[in-house]
């Protein structure tokens, strides 16, 4: 049996996990991420890998001491899309541009060729990715964007943490928009019109690659075997889609803090009116088309916490089953993707005065139901727009631990949902699955069936989404 320890950097949170080839997760350590303010921009956060380095090396460290029969036979990781950390000469990991940071914002309007960079990139022309970062923080910090020798996604990072080397898997190149991903190869062109160097962008890699052996002192004071190889991994949402399945054709939902919907195609997908991104699949070989509505499960986490945490999820579940009407709607995801533009108006919508009857149970239902409704709706749009119309909805994430979600979407979708054994530990048994192929062992076999939610006609939510689309484009003058 072989055992890896996996590395999961997301936007909030950090997770170390101790796993077994089989699937099995013997442990698992969580770090909140610390994020600074930078009120140089109007919008700007970055954090110090000094400050995260320490706690992901003491979770392993921390991991293994408790399992010391266990012999760690690889390491690799996975983590949040369009967040990098920057290399300087003398090898230190100085500073980490996250996801949520913005700077770029003020100066998109100085980078030519939007439809040019959408058509080599995949990617909007937009603050959110790597070269934008880069772009801001070369017009406000000269000084610091020339002391960068390498950048690395944050994945990547971990990589270099635990070998010295440096490399970029395509799942995540794809994030900077620096990388053309008809050609698989960094774009001089595209670094050109971002008045970026190439020769701050490491070799490109594949998932399942080794990038080398683990440092010396890390295998001795880990516990692992003797040359135990770090084993590439990418970007999260391409490694837990490795764990449903996904094939060409197939489309998929990852549901957590956003809910990314994604068809995998053999070839390149254009769309010459940029209602899609156009991801990189690990190893580059296909594509992901993307639609998303941008915040969703963070939306029910947090108004779960402030206002149910007395209610269990097994509770709110049961409440669920007993509905039989909705008082009320809610509208609380963030993008209406496929005309590329931000919701900012949201909340609850009711018939005035309110009605005596209405609970704490309908306004958390609505807000589960506003998730439902805004994942199909980008399903939907997707189907039209690539063809990909038939077959289940292969779900992933911790968010379809609510059978409420899992039939609200088959039965607005008309297509049955369909969840795999370990479907909430998607990220870490996708790296389990990808050092197994890579060390030559069986493909990671979680014990159970697979779930199954067939669509149901007449139920609340097909009464629920019609009168949810009218008020969230009134509000939003959609």
């Amino acid at each position: 049996m072989k055992h890896y320890l996996m590395v999961d950097l997301g936007t909030g949170n950090t997770r170390v996990a101790l796993v077994s080839g089989s699937g099995s997760i013997l442990g698992i350590r969580t770090y909140t991420n610390v994020y600074h303010r930078d009120d140089a921009y109007e919008d700007a956060q970055y954090f110090l890998p000094r400050e995260w380095a320490p706690k992901i090396l003491q979770g392993c460290r921390e991991l293994c001491a408790e399992h010391p029969d266990v012999v760690i036979d690889a390491v690799s990781s996975a983590a949040a899309r369009q967040s990098f950390v920057l290399l300087d000469r003398e090898g230190e990991a100085f500073y980490g541009l996250p996801n949520i940071d913005n700077r770029g914002r003020a100066y998109m309007d100085q980078v030519p060729d939007h439809q040019e960079i959408y058509r080599l990139s995949g990617k909007w022309a937009t603050e959110d990715f790597g070269a934008a970062k880069l772009l801001g923080l070369r017009k406000v910090y000269p000084e610091m964007y020339d002391k960068i020798a390498c950048v690395l996604s944050l994945s990547e990072w971990i990589a270099w943490m635990f070998t010295g080397e440096t490399v970029m898997e395509y799942s995540q190149a794809c994030e900077t928009q620096l990388y053309d991903i008809g050609r698989r190869a960094w774009s001089e062109e595209l670094c050109r019109k971002y008045g970026l160097e190439m020769d701050i962008l490491p070799p490109l890699a594949a998932a399942g690659t080794v990038v080398g052996p683990v440092l010396p002192q890390l295998q001795q004071e880990l516990h692992m075997a003797e040359g135990a190889p770090f084993i590439l991994g990418g970007a999260d949402t391409q490694v837990a889609l490795r764990q449903t399945g996904i094939g060409p054709g197939d489309i998929a939902v990852v549901s957590g803090t956003t809910s990314p919907v994604v068809t995998e195609m053999e070839q390149l997908f254009y769309d010459p009116d940029q209602r899609v991104w156009t991801d990189a699949g690990l190893g580059g070989n296909t594509y992901q088309v993307e639609m998303n509505p941008g915040v969703t499960g963070l939306n029910y986490q947090r108004f779960r916490d402030n206002l149910y945490a007395d209610w269990s999820y097994g509770d709110l579940e049961e409440a669920y089953e007993k509905k039989t009407s909705f008082a009320c709607t809610a509208s609380f995801s963030s993008l209406l993707f496929y005309e590329r533009r931000s919701l900012r108006r949201g909340g609850f919508f009711m018939a005035s005065p309110m009605d005596a009857g209405v609970d704490r149970v309908d306004f958390i239902w609505a807000v589960l139901a506003d998730i439902a409704c805004s994942i199909y709706e980008q399903l939907h749009a997707l189907e039209q727009l690539t063809g990909n119309t038939g077959g289940c909805i292969l779900g992933c994430g911790g968010g379809f631990q609510s059978r409420a979600l899992c039939h609200m979407l088959a039965d607005l979708s008309g297509r049955e949902v369909r969840l795999r054994p370990g479907f909430s530990q998607a990220t870490v048994l996708g790296l389990a699955d990808i050092c197994n192929r890579c060390l030559g062992s069986e493909d990671v076999q979680e014990a159970g069936e697979d779930l199954r939610f067939a669509p149901r006609s007449g139920q609340l939510i097909h009464q629920y989404y019609p009168v949810w689309l009218e008020n969230r484009n009134r509000a939003n003058k959609v």
